[in-house]
């Protein structure tokens, strides 16, 4: 049985966003509780899968790279689940996102700064899917601020 997120628990997840890298004795710390608290609410957090991963933002441009969206919109009555599952072992698809509104799916891929390359990529991925109705592309400059909680 899952037990009810509360604010200690927001509170660890709060900090894990900003700084991933933090330990269970900076954790307490900044919480003002011990170690052993801090670890077991992360091993049930975890456990319950609302931790699902730890992370880094790169700097793409700096690696190479340009960062890209492609907002999918699909014609109604095509499968979506067929189409994530398409997708899904793309290794330049960093992130697929199921969405309600202009868009069905929200794709983010990660290629190499050639803008041949990027149009590639991009033809290629579409060219997958079925009943694709439009596509928006939009290339992110700089991620100024990545906050999930």
């Amino acid at each position: 049985m899952r037990k009810k997120i509360d604010k200690f628990d927001l509170q660890i997840i709060k900090l894990l966003s900003k700084n991933a890298r933090l330990n269970y004795r900076q954790l307490a710390e900044y919480l003002n509780t011990t170690r052993q608290r801090v670890s077991r609410r992360l091993e049930r957090l975890e456990r319950e899968g609302i931790i699902k991963k730890y992370t880094i933002i790169p700097d793409f441009d700096k690696l190479g790279y340009i960062y890209v969206i492609l907002g999918i919109t699909l014609t109604p009555g095509t499968s979506l689940e067929e189409q994530i599952e398409v997708l899904k072992n793309d290794e330049d698809i960093k992130v697929i996102e199921r969405a309600i509104g202009a868009h069905n799916l929200v794709v983010h891929l990660l290629v190499p700064k050639d803008m041949k390359e990027v149009e590639k990529k991009i033809t290629e991925i579409t060219g997958r899917l079925k009943n694709v109705e439009r596509v928006d592309v939009t290339f992110i400059t700089e991620v100024v601020k990545f906050e999930l909680v």
